[in-house]
C-alpha cells in the first residue's frame, strides 16, 4: 500500500490492536472481545491524549465491520458536537437504523472526547444506547471517564489507557525516522518526546514539522517547529492572570484556544498543574476556583466564557491577597 501523501500521524497508526504502545493490559482485554463479535458490549476508553484510545477504537471498527466500515459507522467529536440536538437527531437518527446485512453485528457510534458532552446530552445519549443495543454498540472517548454520568459508564466495559513514557515515544520516532530516512542529531528524538509529554501523536506531528526543510534535523530545527508545546503557554496564561494582568491572560487564552485549537479540558490541566506548584491560601483558593469552572464546563456552560471568568477571578485573588 502506498502511503505517499499522508500524514505520518496517519501513516504509522497502528492498524491492529497488538500494534499499540504502551497499552499491554488493554490490549490483552479487547482481544477476547473481538474473537467473539456478536457479545461486544458498549466500551468507554478513557485516558491522556496521544494514547491510543482513537487508534483502538478505529481498529476495533475495522475488525468489527471490515468491507462495510465507513458505511456503519458514525464518528463523531464531541468537543465540536457536544450539544443534546446533535445526540437527538445525528446519532438517534443513525443508531436507531437496523441494517439487514447479516454479515454487519452491529451498526457502530465512536464519540471522541464524549467527555465534552453536556450533562443533557449524556442522559439523551443513555437512553439511546438503552433503545438501540440490540443493533448498535458505541465507543465512548474521553481524557477523564468522571465526567460522563453514572449511568453511562454502567452500561460500558472501561478502559483505561496509560500515558505513554518518554522511553516508549523514542523507540516509536526512531522507526518512522529510520523508515523516513530521516537523520535525527543528538539528543533530538529526546527533545520531540519531552516536548510532547507522551502525546505519541503530538511527537510524531513535530518530527514530520521538524524534517520538512530537509537535511539533519536539529534542537533548533524541533524547537522552531513546536514553538512553545500547550504546557508553557497555559502556564504563562496562569502567571499572567495570577500576577493580576487579566488583560493579557486574556489575550492569550484567545490565541491558545483559537489559534492553536487547544481544547478548553487541556488548559484547566495544565492551570491546574501550575496552580499546585505554588504554596499558601492564594494557591489553595485558585485550586479551589478552578474546580469551580471545571465543574461548569463539565454540565455545559460555554467554554471561551466560562475560562474568561475563570481568569478575572484569579486576577482578583492577586489584587486581594488570595483571601476569600
Amino acid at each position: 500500500m502506498s502511503f505517499d501523501g499522508l500524514m505520518w500521524v496517519e501513516k504509522y497508526r497502528p492498524r491492529k490492536i497488538d500494534d499499540l504502545v504502551n497499552q499491554d493490559e488493554v490490549k490483552e482485554r479487547l482481544k477476547p472481545l473481538l474473537e467473539n463479535k456478536r457479545e461486544l458490549p458498549h466500551l468507554l476508553f478513557a485516558g491522556p491524549p496521544g494514547s491510543g484510545k482513537t487508534t483502538a477504537a478505529m481498529i476495533i471498527a475495522r475488525e468489527l465491520l471490515g468491507e462495510y466500515y465507513a458505511d456503519s459507522t458514525l464518528s463523531l467529536n464531541a468537543s465540536d458536537e457536544r450539544g443534546i440536538d446533535i445526540v437527538r437527531e445525528r446519532i438517534k437518527k443513525f443508531a436507531s437504523y437496523l441494517d439487514r446485512n447479516e454479515s454487519i453485528p452491529f451498526r457502530l457510534v465512536i464519540l471522541d472526547e464524549a467527555d465534552e458532552t453536556t450533562s443533557d446530552a449524556q442522559t439523551a445519549l443513555r437512553r439511546i444506547m438503552e433503545e438501540t443495543s440490540r443493533h448498535t454498540r458505541f465507543i465512548l472517548i474521553c481524557n477523564y471517564s468522571t465526567n460522563i454520568i453514572e449511568p453511562i459508564q454502567s452500561r460500558c466495559a472501561i478502559f483505561r489507557f496509560k500515558k505513554i513514557g518518554q522511553r516508549e515515544v523514542v523507540a516509536r520516532l526512531e522507526r518512522i525516522a529510520k523508515d523516513e530516512g530521516v537523520r535525527a542529531g543528538p539528543g533530538v528524538l529526546e527533545a520531540v518526546a519531552a516536548a510532547c509529554d507522551g502525546d505519541l501523536r503530538q511527537g510524531i506531528n513535530l518530527l514530520q514539522a521538524a524534517s520538512a526543510g530537509g537535511g539533519e534535523v536539529t534542537i533548533e530545527k524541533v524547537n522552531a517547529a513546536t514553538g512553545r508545546t500547550a504546557k508553557e503557554r497555559a502556564t504563562e496564561i496562569v502567571r499572567l492572570a495570577m500576577g493580576g494582568d487579566f488583560g493579557s491572560a486574556r489575550l492569550k487564552l484567545v490565541e491558545f484556544t483559537r489559534v492553536y485549537g487547544i481544547p478548553e479540558s487541556d488548559f484547566l490541566r495544565f492551570a491546574n498543574e501550575e496552580i499546585a506548584k505554588g504554596e499558601g491560601e492564594e494557591a489553595a483558593r485558585a485550586i479551589r476556583v478552578l474546580a469551580e469552572y471545571d465543574y461548569r464546563l463539565a454540565v455545559g456552560a460555554n467554554p471561551e466564557v466560562q475560562l474568561t471568568a475563570l481568569l478575572a477571578e484569579l486576577a482578583a485573588l492577586h489584587k486581594r491577597g488570595g483571601k476569600a
